[in-house]
């Protein structure tokens, strides 16, 4: 068998090469001898019991403006790929459900990372229902009732779409806003409420996880004025120490991971607490990290395939 990395990812038009984590983990593979086949969920078909996906096969182009050139597009029966990434960006919307199930067909066949059935079983936000013994105070709801009572008790309150994703429609409620609330509840259903950490304009700390374990962590610390630590919004990274309660929960978190399939992710902490956030989807951070500390993290990621 050819050895050919077949990824599913975001348009290449739109990848910031500096930041890119996905581009990271496909130069590191093609140093490995990987051919790179490069196709968007758009691009994937299901044809008489075979998975197939009309791809770009690109050559990554290290240190050159020109990220990639493209060598030729080819429609491609993905169960000969060695190795699948299921790498596009969220939201995890219909489109994204569908090709975890049409990925789904050849993970027996071909190693699929992450597995498609745990990316579709693993909601970033909901699967934190698991973990609350490493959060702060939490509702995820669309009851008003339970809603007032929650800002009641906690008074500052942080709002997330079940679905969000890159800090997009983040909100900071310093006080109970019924309207505003009602006008997200309408738009998203189900509302994720957590206490306000105010240590995040100090920075979160995203942990890398990889076959379970804690392999890096950076800090990112939001622009002045925004409660967003995501770099997509600003945010400056830096290199951090977890705490020791930190890798415990980090370890605890791993391990459950493991269990469910999850070859790599992210995790975020503010104050030493989990922010309900577990990347599974396409988890970033790689590329700053390196940048950040020499580590090129990609290697380890292949080193434990």
């Amino acid at each position: 068998m050819k050895k050919i990395l077949a990824i599913q990812g975001s348009d290449l038009k739109k990848v910031n090469i500096k930041t890119d984590t996905t581009i990271l983990l496909a130069s590191e593979a093609q140093k490995r001898g990987y051919k790179i086949y490069y196709f968007e969920p758009e691009n994937l078909s299901f044809l008489n019991g075979k998975v197939l996906a009309f791809c770009k096969h690109i050559k990554i182009n290290e240190n050159k403006k020109k990220f990639y050139s493209l060598l030729k597009t080819v429609s491609f029966d993905l169960e000969r790929s060695k190795i699948i990434l299921i790498r596009n960006d969220p939201p995890f919307d219909n489109r994204y459900l569908y090709t975890t199930f049409l990925l789904n067909h050849i993970s027996k066949k071909v190693k699929i990372i992450n597995h498609p059935f745990a990316v579709r079983n693993i909601s970033e936000k909901l699967f934190s229902i698991n973990l609350m013994r490493y959060m702060p105070p939490t509702l995820i709801s669309e009851n008003l009732s339970e809603i007032k009572n929650f800002f009641k008790k906690h008074k500052a309150v942080v709002t997330k779409p079940i679905n969000g994703f890159s800090g997009n429609n983040v909100i900071l409620f310093k006080t109970f806003n019924s309207s505003k609330i009602r006008k997200l509840i309408k738009t998203n259903n189900h509302l994720f409420f957590q206490k306000f950490l105010p240590g995040v304009s100090k920075g979160d700390k995203r942990v890398f996880i990889i076959k379970g374990k804690i392999v890096g962590a950076i800090s990112r610390i939001p622009k002045k004025g925004s409660i967003l630590s995501n770099m997509s919004k600003g945010a400056k990274a830096k290199l951090t120490k977890l705490t020791r309660k930190e890798i415990n929960a980090s370890k605890a978190i791993g391990k459950l991971l493991v269990q469910n399939n999850i070859y790599f992710a992210g995790i975020d902490f503010v104050q030493e607490k989990l922010i309900g956030d577990i990347n599974v989807t396409s988890p970033t951070g790689l590329a700053a990290y390196k940048d950040l500390s020499g580590i090129n993290l990609a290697k380890l990621f292949w080193n434990n395939i």
